[in-house]
């Protein structure tokens, strides 16, 4: 992962004074195991070319600490990304130019403005090209994307997923790191430490002359900032963020994660036995505590294969839990590929957006499991709508790097239907989200009631 900086024009050679580091030797430091470097491949009176680079430790990044980015590590490409991580790398190696703190006599070049080229990847986003423009071109840079050709033994793509961004603009060297340090961890939507008011601070140093007139303000603060009550104490507002960054859809829109948890209670609600649920892929329980709130509900199992995942839901729980009337759910490690006993015979199975996350070969056996062996009263299964993806200007690319499928209206429908015909189950179909006349809805719901033997 890597950045680099180039300015073209007169007087450029002052940047090696605003970086505090000499052209003449390669800059090395470790940080936590990874390597940093800096060094300059042009260095002229018209044009000067710095790289900044990181090589991660892959034996660093899990050892003592697993849990330090993420229970996943083993398949996590976070750490050899451009992301949050690699700006917090970085950012002591660049501190003097992000602080405009340099020696005393270069001072007045803090404020200087130079033709820059700004230039870094691999990315990982599930954002498109166009969503990722629309973060660079209104603060006045003229942005270029590009993927590296592939080529495998094997037919399998001919153009890597992971992209990389070029962005061309006059602006100060400071101005231009701090865009990025905000920027950078929007476009992957993570951030793997922890945040609290020092991240406020630092947005409003960073993003000081600038962020306030970005038509996606709030969206850059709903992900730099992560959870609303943070978020809250900039914005003096509590709104829910928005599954994407078009600037009309700023306050109204509700997350459609949302929405699908507001279908699925419903649907417990209406159900007739709801006594035991199991919530399979809970994650960081985000559903299980909602169903923890509803009537008639006496055992919840959040059943979730991450550890990390778990350990976030047992911290959700437990702040809830001090509402008498909440149900605290049992969290247990589990997994669709292997039978478990105590999954059988319950009220309700809940897949919210689960499906696609495995390999489609594999599903029959699963689904075997679940209707022959567990039979649950009721199934309810959540995912994503494929067609509803030219609406988000997705092109080929799926909605997460993670989904092994997507599937359109009517492949669902017939996969709901086969499995009908097999087991004894009704079925009924709704979507969720916002509804486009010639693609339907984003989320795509089937509901598998049991029939009476």
């Amino acid at each position: 992962m890597q950045l680099t900086i180039r300015a073209t024009g007169d007087h450029v050679q002052v940047l090696s004074y605003l970086l505090a580091k000499n052209p003449n030797n390669l800059y090395e430091r470790k940080h936590k195991g990874h390597f940093i470097r800096l060094f300059y491949s042009q260095f002229s009176e018209k044009e000067v070319e710095a790289t900044i680079f990181v090589t991660p430790d892959p034996l660093e990044l899990v050892k003592k600490q697993a849990n330090t980015y993420d229970i996943t590590h083993y398949i996590n490409d976070r750490e050899f990304a451009v992301s949050s991580i690699f700006c917090s790398l970085i950012r002591s190696s660049l501190g003097t130019a992000l602080n405009g703190m340099p020696n005393k006599e270069y001072e007045k070049w803090v404020y200087y403005d130079f033709p820059f080229e700004f230039s870094f990847g691999p990315i990982s986003s599930s954002l498109t090209d166009h969503q990722i423009k629309d973060l660079f071109d209104p603060i006045g840079y003229e942005t270029t994307i590009t993927r590296e050709e592939i080529d495998y033994s094997i037919p399998i793509k001919e153009r890597s997923t992971a992209r990389y961004i070029s962005i061309k603009g006059k602006t100060t060297l400071q101005n231009g790191l701090r865009q990025l340090f905000i920027l950078i961890p929007v476009l992957d939507n993570y951030k793997h430490y922890y945040i609290d008011q020092k991240e406020i601070e630092k947005l409003e140093r960073y993003g000081q002359g600038w962020l306030d007139a970005h038509p996606l303000r709030e969206y850059i603060l709903r992900h730099s900032l992560r959870f609303k009550e943070i978020y809250s104490l900039v914005n003096n507002q509590e709104t829910n963020p928005n599954d994407t960054i078009t600037p009309k859809q700023t306050k109204e829109k509700v997350r459609l994660n949302d929405l699908r948890y507001e279908k699925i209670i419903k649907k417990v609600q209406e159900a007739a036995s709801k006594e035991t649920i199991i919530d399979f892929g809970s994650g960081e329980g985000k559903l299980s505590a909602r169903l923890g709130f509803v009537n008639g509900v006496k055992e919840i199992l959040a059943v979730e294969p991450s550890e990390a995942a778990t350990l976030k839901a047992k911290i959700r729980f437990k702040k809830v839990a001090k509402n008498n009337q909440f149900l605290v759910p049992t969290t247990l490690w589990g997994s669709l590929f292997y039978y478990d006993e105590r999954f059988k015979n319950k009220d309700i199975l809940i897949l919210c957006e689960v499906i696609e996350h495995i390999d489609e070969a594999r599903l029959p056996k699963i689904m075997d499991m679940i209707f022959h062996e567990y039979q649950p009263k009721m199934i309810i299964i959540t995912t994503p709508n494929k067609e509803y993806n030219k609406v988000y200007e997705l092109n080929d690319h799926m909605r997460h790097d993670d989904h092994r499928f997507e599937w359109t209206r009517e492949y669902f429908q017939n996969w709901c239907t086969e499995r009908a015909e097999i087991y004894p189950y009704s079925l009924s179909f709704e979507g969720i989200g916002e509804e486009n006349e010639q693609y339907g809805f984003p989320t795509q719901m089937c509901v598998f009631s049991r029939k009476e033997v």
